[in-house]
C-alpha cells in the first residue's frame, strides 16, 4: 500500500507540470495568419481577384474563419474599403475572394491586406485576429502603353439607373480637357496629378447600340472617347402559367417584359426546369415555350422558370396537376339551321379528350349585348334552340366550351352572324296632320312617325294612304315609297276619312284613321303662356267633352326654321296633363304648344294654345326709337316697330333712360346707375304693349341723351347708345311763325324772277347792239347804194380820231351826276384828226352821217354833236404818212398810245376810231379798193372799240393832246 501511494505521488507531481505547460499553450492565440496572398486585376469587370492561403491550422478539419479585408487607394492610409469575408477552410486550402470597384482599377494604384479569426463553435476560446498580411500593390499605369491620353472603363456593361464612375490619364499635363455625355459636358474632378474623374449618377437607357462618352483632349485633333452600354433592368417574370388542351403537351407562358438586348448583350435568355422530372429545356420564343408530357403518367409538375442576361437572372415556379389544367381546343362545324322569322337551330361538335364530357355556353347577341345565354353539358356533338327571337333582326349566336371533370378554362368562342325573316307589321302608324283652309278647300299635309324595329317586323317598302268622302261617295288611294314620312293633299271642304298602312314583303299594318272635318270650326283662342324647365314644359288642360277618345300636343322642335320640324304626342282619353321634353329644345326659343282634342269621330278640334321657353334669355336687340313732338319742355318717343315675338324671352316692359346736366331726376324718373355710365334717370314701363312714351317737364333749350331698353325676366336687353336730344328755345316757334313765310315768299320770288328772267333782262339790262341789225344799215341802204355794208374791224381805215382827256378828279363824280362828261372831264374840245382825202376844198366839209353806240362811250354821248376839229396847218407832211393796211395802223395807233400814257399825268384818256362808210367792190366784200372813191358826202362811224384809260405823272399839256398820228400816203393832202 504504502509502495503504490508512493508511486501514485510520483505520477501526480510529473503530471502537474505538463498540465502546466500545456495551460500555457493553448492559452496563446493560433497562427492563422493568411498566406501567400496574391492580388490580379479583370478590368472587364473593374475587379480585383484576391488569392490567399491557412498553412498552420491546429487541425486537419474544416473550420469557420472569418477573413477582414481592407483595400486601400493611392497610398495605404487611404483605405477607401473594409469587409469581413465568412467561410470554411481546411489545411493549406487555396481561398478566393473577388472585389469590384466604382473607380476604374487603370487610374489609380491600390493596395491589398488581410487578416483572418476563428469562428468555429467548438473553439470559443481561440477567438483573436491574427497579424495582417503585407500590403500587396497593383498598379496597371505602367503596362498601358505610350499613348498621352486613356480614358476608363472601356465598353462598360451597366443596368439603367446605375452610377457609373468614369476616369482618363493624361499625360500631356494638360488642364483644359472637357468631357461630354451624348453631347452634354459633365463636371470633372481631379483625383491625381494626371488622374481625373467624373461620376453619373442614375445612367439612362438611349439606344441599344451603347451611350457615346467622349473627351476634346487637344484643339484640331479628334476627341477620344469609349461606349457606355445601359440595358433595360430584366423584370421580375409575370403571368407564369401551363395547361394543356389534349392531356399530351403542355403549353407554357408568361409576360416576358421589355426587352434587355443590347449591341454586345443578346435578349435575355428563358430556361424551363421541372423539378420531380429533373429535365430542362431551354425555350426558343421569349413568352413560350412547350413541354412534352411524359408518358409514365406523371400527375404533379413543378416548374421553374428562369430569365438571365449578363447582369441578372429572375426565376418563378409554378406548381400544378395535369388534370387541373385542361383547356379544350375551340369547338367546330357549327351552324344554324331552320331560321324563321322567331327561332333558330345550332349544332357543333368538340375534340374529344379520352371519355370526358364538355361544359359548353351558347349566348344570343344582339346590338353588341347579351339577349340569351346557357350552359349545355354534352359528350361530343352539341346542338341548341334559340326562340323568341324579332323578325327581320341581326343576331350573333356562339358558342364555347371547358373540360367537364374539372373546369380550368373555357375554349376560344366560335359563332356565326345570321338574319331572321321579315313578318307583317304588328302596330298601327303613328298619324298627324296639319290643315290649312285655301280658297275652295283645304290643303291637308299628312305626316306619320315610322314603325320601330320591333313593330315593323321587317324593312318597310311603301305606305297605303286611302282617303274617302264621307259627303260623297268617292275615295281614291295613293302609295307613297318609304323612307317618305310625309304627303300634301288638296281637298275640296268636304269631310274626309283618311287611313293609312305601312307594308312590307309580308303583309300590311293595321290601319291610322284620321277624319278631317268639312267646317274646320276655328276659333279664337287665347294664347297662354308656360315656363318651361330643364325637363321640359309642363302642360296641362280642361276637357271640353266627355266623349274625347284621346288628347294630341302639338309643336315645332325648330319654329325659326320653313321646315319646323313638326313634333306631336298622342295621349289616352283621361289624361289632362303631360311634359313636352325634347332634345331639340333649345334656350331663347320661343315654342308653340297647341292642343286638341279627338271625338269618337276621330275629328280632332284646338282645345287650347300655350307659348313658353324652355329657359328665358335677355332681350337680343334694343328698338330702333322714333324721335317726335319736340317742344321746349318734352319730346316723343316711339318704337311701334319694334318685334317681341323673335325676342328670347317674353318681354315684360321696357326702361326709358334719360341723362342731363341737371342734378335732379325729372318727375317720373329715380336716379341709377347703369355698368358703363354714370349716374342715368331711369323710368320702367311694365306694360309690354305700350311702344310710345312722352318726356316731360324738361328745361328749354337743354341738352337731353335717351336711350330705351327692354327686359325680360332675366335681364334687361343690350347696353346701347343714348341718342342727343336738345330742346328749343321757348321763344324759337315764334320766329319760326314769321322767318318760315319770309323764306316760303323769297323763295316764291326767286321761282318767278328765274322764270322771268328773259323779261327782266330785255327792261334791266338789254344786249349789246348788233350793227348788221342797226336800222341806219336799212337807212343807207335806202339811198340806192345796196352795196353798203358793215365792215369789220380789220377792214375799217379810220379817217379820224378822237382823244378825250379825263381829269383825276372827276373820277369820284360818277357819270350821270352832277356835271357833265363835256363840262368835267375836258380841258378843251375833243378833236377830231381827218385822215381820209376830201374834195378839193377841205375846208367845207359835206353833209355826215354819225352814228355811235353809246353804251362804250358815254363820253361820246354826252357830246350830242359829231363835231369835226381840223388839223392844225403846221403839221408836218413827214408825220402823214400812208398807211398799206387797216391792220398797220391799229397796230401804230396802239404803239403810240401806249407810248403817251406815259406822259400823261393826273387824268385819263379815251381814244376812239371814228370809221368812214366804205363801199366794197362786188364781189369781193372782204378786200379794200386800191384806189377808193372820195365819198360824195362824210359818213362817219365811231368805232365800237374803246382803248383803256391810263395814267400818267403829270397833267396833259397842249402840245400832246394829240400824241399819235397815223400816217397815209405822203401824196395826199389831209386837213
Amino acid at each position: 500500500m504504502a509502495l503504490f501511494a508512493v508511486l501514485q505521488t510520483t505520477f501526480l507531481l510529473v503530471l502537474l507540470p505538463l498540465g502546466t505547460y500545456q495551460r500555457k499553450v493553448s492559452s496563446e492565440p493560433l497562427p492563422l495568419t493568411p498566406e501567400s496572398l496574391k492580388v490580379s486585376i479583370n478590368s472587364t469587370c473593374q475587379c480585383l481577384n484576391l488569392q490567399w492561403s491557412v498553412h498552420n491550422l491546429p487541425y486537419h478539419q474544416e473550420l469557420q474563419i472569418i477573413v477582414q479585408i481592407q483595400i486601400s487607394r493611392i497610398k495605404t492610409s487611404n483605405v477607401v474599403w473594409v469587409g469581413n469575408y465568412s467561410t470554411t477552410v481546411k489545411r493549406n486550402q487555396v481561398l478566393h475572394w473577388s472585389w469590384e470597384s466604382e473607380l476604374p482599377l487603370e487610374c489609380a494604384t491600390h493596395f491589398v491586406r488581410i487578416r483572418s479569426v476563428m469562428d468555429d463553435a467548438k473553439f470559443p476560446e481561440l477567438k483573436s485576429w491574427s497579424k495582417w498580411s503585407s500590403w500587396e500593390e497593383v498598379d496597371v499605369q505602367d503596362s498601358l502603353g505610350h499613348d498621352t491620353f486613356f480614358l476608363f472603363p472601356k465598353d462598360k456593361l451597366v443596368e439603367e439607373g446605375s452610377n457609373v464612375t468614369f476616369c482618363y490619364i493624361s499625360r500631356s499635363n494638360q488642364n483644359n480637357i472637357s468631357c461630354y455625355l451624348e453631347g452634354i459636358q459633365v463636371h470633372v474632378e481631379q483625383l491625381a496629378p494626371n488622374v481625373s474623374t467624373f461620376h453619373l449618377s442614375r445612367v439612362p437607357f438611349v439606344r441599344p447600340k451603347g451611350t457615346n462618352i467622349f473627351c476634346d483632349v487637344t484643339q484640331g485633333e479628334d476627341p477620344k472617347g469609349t461606349i457606355l452600354y445601359v440595358s433595360k433592368v430584366l423584370e421580375e417574370l409575370k403571368d407564369f402559367s401551363c395547361e394543356t388542351r389534349d392531356l399530351k403537351t403542355l403549353n407554357c407562358t408568361w409576360d416576358p417584359g421589355s426587352d434587355t438586348a443590347l449591341e454586345i448583350q443578346p435578349s435575355q435568355s428563358y430556361t424551363l426546369f421541372e423539378s420531380f422530372s429533373q429535365k430542362k429545356k431551354v425555350c426558343k420564343h421569349r413568352n413560350w415555350c412547350t413541354w412534352q408530357v411524359s408518358q409514365d403518367s406523371q400527375e404533379m409538375y413543378h416548374f421553374t422558370l428562369m430569365a438571365e442576361n449578363y447582369l441578372r437572372k429572375r426565376t418563378v415556379h409554378l406548381v400544378f396537376k395535369l388534370t387541373h389544367r385542361v383547356r379544350p381546343m375551340t369547338p367546330l362545324n357549327f351552324f344554324l339551321e331552320n331560321i324563321n322569322s322567331t327561332n333558330a337551330t345550332m349544332t357543333w361538335k368538340v375534340h374529344p379528350i379520352g371519355n370526358s364530357t364538355f361544359l359548353c355556353q351558347v349566348e344570343l347577341h344582339h346590338d353588341g349585348q347579351i339577349i340569351q345565354q346557357n350552359k349545355v353539358f354534352m359528350e361530343m356533338n352539341g346542338k341548341y334552340l334559340l326562340s323568341e327571337m324579332e323578325p327581320d333582326t341581326h343576331y350573333l349566336a356562339r358558342v364555347r366550351c371547358a373540360y367537364g371533370n374539372h373546369f380550368w378554362k373555357w375554349s376560344e368562342w366560335i359563332g356565326r352572324k345570321f338574319t331572321t325573316l321579315e313578318a307583317a307589321p304588328l302596330a298601327a302608324l303613328d298619324v298627324w296632320r296639319n290643315v290649312k283652309s285655301v280658297p275652295g278647300g283645304y290643303n291637308v299635309t299628312l305626316f306619320w312617325k315610322p314603325l320601330s324595329k320591333f313593330h315593323a317586323n321587317g324593312k318597310i317598302r311603301f305606305y297605303n294612304i286611302a282617303v274617302e268622302n264621307l259627303d260623297k261617295p268617292s275615295q281614291f288611294n295613293l302609295s307613297i315609297l318609304a323612307p317618305s314620312n310625309n304627303t300634301a293633299l288638296i281637298l275640296h271642304k268636304y269631310s274626309y276619312q283618311i287611313r293609312v298602312t305601312a307594308s312590307n314583303s309580308m303583309g300590311t299594318s293595321p290601319a291610322s284613321v284620321i277624319v278631317i272635318s268639312g267646317d274646320l270650326g276655328d276659333k279664337d283662342i287665347e294664347e297662354e303662356r308656360v315656363k318651361g324647365t330643364e325637363d321640359g314644359f309642363s302642360l296641362s288642360w280642361k276637357p271640353q267633352s266627355g266623349d274625347a277618345i284621346g288628347y294630341v300636343v302639338e309643336w315645332c322642335d325648330h319654329p325659326q326654321d320653313p321646315l319646323c320640324g313638326l313634333q306631336w304626342k298622342k295621349l289616352g282619353p283621361n289624361t289632362t296633363s303631360t311634359v313636352i321634353t325634347s332634345d331639340a329644345f333649345r334656350p331663347g326659343v320661343r315654342y308653340n304648344f297647341r292642343i286638341y282634342e279627338v271625338s269618337t269621330k276621330w275629328i280632332a278640334s284646338l282645345l287650347e294654345k300655350k307659348t313658353g321657353y324652355s329657359q328665358e334669355l335677355a332681350p337680343s336687340d334694343n328698338p330702333k326709337v322714333a324721335m317726335g313732338s319736340l317742344t321746349s319742355h318734352s319730346f316723343t318717343l316711339s318704337w311701334k316697330d319694334y318685334s317681341t315675338e323673335s325676342q328670347p324671352g317674353f318681354i315684360r316692359g321696357y326702361y326709358v333712360y334719360l341723362k342731363s346736366r341737371m342734378e335732379q331726376c325729372t318727375s317720373g324718373f329715380e336716379r341709377t346707375v347703369l355698368s358703363d355710365a354714370p349716374a342715368n334717370c331711369e323710368h320702367k314701363i311694365d306694360n309690354p304693349e305700350q311702344k310710345t312714351f312722352t318726356v316731360e317737364n324738361l328745361q328749354p333749350a337743354s341738352s337731353y341723351e335717351v336711350f330705351v331698353t327692354p327686359y325680360t325676366s332675366t335681364s334687361k336687353g343690350p347696353n346701347g347708345t343714348f341718342t342727343k336730344v336738345t330742346t328749343p328755345d321757348e321763344y324759337t316757334h315764334m320766329l319760326i311763325r314769321i322767318i318760315l313765310p319770309m323764306i316760303l315768299c323769297i323763295l316764291f320770288i326767286t321761282i318767278v324772277c328765274y322764270f322771268k328772267i328773259q323779261w327782266m333782262k330785255e327792261k334791266c339790262y338789254p344786249d349789246i347792239p348788233d350793227p348788221y341789225k342797226s336800222s341806219v344799215l336799212s337807212l343807207i341802204k335806202s339811198k340806192e347804194n345796196t352795196h353798203l355794208t358793215i365792215m369789220n374791224l380789220k377792214d375799217c381805215i379810220p379817217d379820224a380820231i378822237e382823244v378825250v382827256n379825263k381829269p383825276e378828279g372827276s373820277k369820284t363824280q360818277p357819270l350821270g351826276i352832277g356835271k357833265s362828261l363835256t363840262e368835267t372831264e375836258f380841258t378843251k374840245p375833243a378833236t377830231y384828226l381827218y385822215l381820209l382825202p376830201t374834195e378839193e376844198n377841205p375846208s367845207d366839209p359835206g353833209p355826215c352821217v354819225c352814228f355811235e353806240n353809246f353804251t362804250y362811250n358815254q363820253a361820246a354821248s354826252d357830246l350830242g354833236s359829231c363835231g369835226h376839229i381840223p388839223v392844225p396847218p403846221d403839221a408836218p407832211p413827214s408825220q402823214l404818212g400812208l398807211l398799206n393796211s387797216p391792220e398797220n395802223l391799229l397796230k401804230t395807233l396802239e404803239k403810240d398810245y401806249t407810248n403817251t400814257l406815259g406822259e400823261i399825268s393826273a387824268g385819263e384818256t379815251s381814244l376812239n376810231y371814228v370809221s368812214q362808210l366804205a363801199s366794197p367792190m362786188p364781189g369781193d366784200k372782204d378786200s379794200l379798193p386800191t384806189d377808193p372813191p372820195v365819198p360824195a358826202q362824210c359818213s362817219e362811224y365811231k368805232m365800237q372799240m374803246a382803248v383803256p384809260l391810263g395814267r400818267a405823272s403829270s397833267p396833259p399839256s397842249e402840245d400832246s393832246s394829240l400824241s399819235s398820228i397815223a400816217l397815209l400816203d405822203q401824196g395826199e393832202h389831209y386837213r
